[in-house]
């Protein structure tokens, strides 16, 4: 395993940068969709509502390789793109649907009466959502985000099976070439834990930054002690 570890490096080097550019694109183009979902779902039109929950019904009742595959074929049947694009698209709509169910989670846990308050002083709708209700419910969502993200990074190994040259696609081809598939894995798998601990850190980073930033934000209570 030592061996396999620092004589194939360059290649799984490569690879690990490829996956993890691939997954930030992906999860980024994911945010806006399942902002998108959220928005539908929440949404008094029964129209959009029902839009969005068959699309969170199918994407959540089949597997994610059948989704890429179909996906990846259906866009390159339609549009050349190369196999990059055509896979973070493909990993854009699966996790869209989950972040969707995240951020809509986080908006309604909001006191409605926050919204209500926004409009009484004269903000429209969308600036009350932007402004008010959108960086809260953010806050809110973000633990649910970085178990999503660090899902939606090891769900990107299943792009290896449509042509791509990702950690796990790297992985298949090395083991081909040296027998050694046990040892090849378990080398690949200590890369994909380096990728998920980042992951992990600058998630719990930005979930610590937040958490400061609204504790300074409260306002400081007055000293209630009699001056002597």
């Amino acid at each position: 395993m030592i061996d396999i570890l620092f004589s194939s490096y360059p290649l799984f080097l490569s690879a690990m940068l490829l996956t993890l550019k691939l997954t930030v694109v992906a999860l980024v183009m994911g945010c806006f969709v399942g902002l998108v979902v959220a928005f539908f779902r929440i949404s008094d039109s029964k129209v959009l509502n029902t839009i969005a929950h068959i699309y969170i019904t199918v994407i959540r009742g089949t597997p994610l390789i059948v989704q890429i595959a179909i996906l990846y074929f259906g866009i390159s049947s339609l549009v050349t793109l190369s196999a990059f694009w055509a896979g973070a698209i493909a990993l854009a709509i699966h996790n869209g649907a989950y972040i969707g169910e995240i951020f809509r989670g986080a908006i309604q846990s909001i006191d409605r009466g926050q919204m209500e308050a926004s409009r009484s002083l004269g903000m429209p709708y969308s600036m009350a959502m932007r402004r008010i209700i959108l960086p809260q419910a953010f806050r809110r969502a973000i633990p649910a985000l970085g178990n999503q993200f660090i899902i939606g990074l090891k769900d990107s190994s299943l792009v290896a099976y449509v042509g791509m040259s990702d950690l796990w696609g790297a992985a298949l081809s090395e083991a081909a070439s040296n027998y050694r598939q046990l040892d090849t894995y378990m080398v690949v798998g200590v890369y994909y834990l380096v990728l998920i601990m980042l992951f992990t850190y600058f998630v719990n980073k930005l979930e610590g930054r937040l958490s400061n930033d609204r504790r300074s934000a409260k306002p400081q209570s007055k000293d209630s002690g009699v001056a002597a």
